[in-house]
């Protein structure tokens, strides 16, 4: 059986904590001294309950005031000028999503070339409080609950993200075949190398920077004419042939030097000739190594064909040259472009003999004299068929030049005395 209490009137196992936890908020201590002695508990464990619920409340009391301080009061905010009201738990996300983000709108997503991709595809709307930048992956975190300020700006323009690749550029040519008879390579060309950016979106590719800059092949033509002198240069073509001697016993003999352009395989042939001409100062130049038609080759066939001749030439003399006159004088952009690193230099002329024609040796002669001019280059032959006229004529042009006041000069010694530029060097 469960024995009451006269003055309440719940049996002694339902006289609980709570009990003694509302009897100290009444401040009913005769009702928490009975709950406490119906409890069988002594005067320590009654100061222990009191604490305790002194605790509860006083804690109680400080979680409603943190509540109301940064979720259920209300806050004054200032956005352009104007005084908004908010609870301060409002995080600047909702805010924002309140007020239609202040009509500021977010930036666009473009291409790289600037095409709209997205009219909002760009940055959020800019917000700051109080002064201080909020990033906006912390706009749904942050609340209004200490600000007194916020400025808002529009969002700003996105680039659309891209790859990177770097791009070989090829080297274009400035080539400039018309000024004179001395065509000479000024610059070799190099390709360039670009940093081309291509849009994952639109697709747009632009050049972001020059990596390693393009130099163009650049060949220019010269006319040599030495300042204070009178210079003519005198050229044989097609040998060495029978008629080389000859013609070197005439050029000794006036003590004039010449330059011949000379076959490869005709210099293999002829080894002796070429020797003599090196040894007695005249100057060896490449006419090919069969006299072909230079512009009917390939860029292979074309390359391979220069660099023969060369190689000819160094077994047949020891001579090292890089100086080409072309077969007919066939040598147009196309070739230059094919094959300016294995040459410097191509040499044309400014007076034809015709003596391939065969006109007589007065003949030959008179051209020569009537279109001479300081830094003239003469063209004659020493081989490639008959050559008697040009043996005939040759004493006569020269004595009759020398009556008019002209020295006889080497290209290269035209070259140099007329200041054209070295040539750039090309492959070994």
């Amino acid at each position: 059986m469960t024995t009451m209490n006269s003055t309440d009137p719940r049996p002694n196992d339902d006289w609980n904590l709570e009990d003694a936890a509302d009897a100290a908020d009444t401040g009913d201590v005769e009702e928490l001294d009975i709950a406490t002695a119906k409890r069988g508990m002594g005067p320590v464990a009654t100061a222990l309950v009191t604490v305790a619920v002194a605790l509860l409340v006083v804690a109680g009391a400080g979680f409603g005031w943190w509540m109301w301080q940064n979720h259920w009061r209300q806050v004054s905010i200032t956005v352009d000028g104007d005084q908004l009201h908010a609870r301060a738990d409002t995080t600047v996300a909702q805010f924002l999503k309140d007020h239609d983000s202040f009509q500021r709108k977010p930036g666009r997503l473009v291409s790289l070339k600037g095409d709209v991709l997205e009219p909002a595809g760009g940055n959020a709307v800019q917000v700051k409080l109080d002064g201080t930048t909020i990033p906006v992956s912390e706009y749904g975190s942050t609340t209004l609950a200490r600000a007194t300020t916020m400025t808002v700006t529009p969002g700003t323009d996105r680039t659309e993200e891209h790859t990177v690749e770097q791009r070989t550029v090829p080297f274009t040519t400035d080539i400039n075949l018309n000024n004179g008879p001395i065509q000479v390579v000024t610059q070799q060309g190099e390709d360039g190398t670009d940093e081309i950016w291509i849009g994952k979106r639109s697709k747009q590719e632009i050049k972001k920077r020059t990596v390693e800059p393009m130099k163009k092949l650049t060949v220019q033509s010269f006319s040599p004419q030495p300042e204070g002198k009178k210079v003519i240069a005198l050229t044989f073509d097609d040998g060495p042939s029978q008629y080389t001697g000859p013609i070197l016993d005439i050029l000794k003999k006036k003590k004039v030097k010449a330059t011949f352009f000379d076959l490869g395989e005709e210099a293999l042939a002829m080894p002796a000739l070429e020797q003599r001409m090196v040894k007695e100062g005249h100057q060896v130049a490449s006419h090919s190594v069969s006299h072909p038609y230079l512009p009917n080759m390939s860029a292979q066939e074309l390359r391979k064909e220069i660099t023969t001749s060369f190689a000819d030439l160094k077994e047949a003399s020891g001579t090292v040259t890089r100086t080409l006159r072309a077969p007919y004088g066939a040598f147009g952009v196309q070739q230059w472009k094919d094959a300016a690193t294995v040459l410097d230099r191509n040499v044309l002329w400014t007076i034809d003999t015709l003596d391939w024609k065969r006109p007589g040796a007065k003949a030959i002669h008179d051209e020569v004299m009537k279109n001479a001019y300081n830094g003239a280059i003469a063209l004659m032959h020493d081989g490639g068929g008959d050559r008697t006229q040009d043996i005939q004529a040759l004493p006569g042009i020269i004595d009759d030049l020398k009556k008019q006041g002209y020295s006889f000069v080497t290209i290269d010694e035209l070259c140099e005395m007329g200041g054209v530029p070295k040539a750039a060097q090309g492959e070994d």
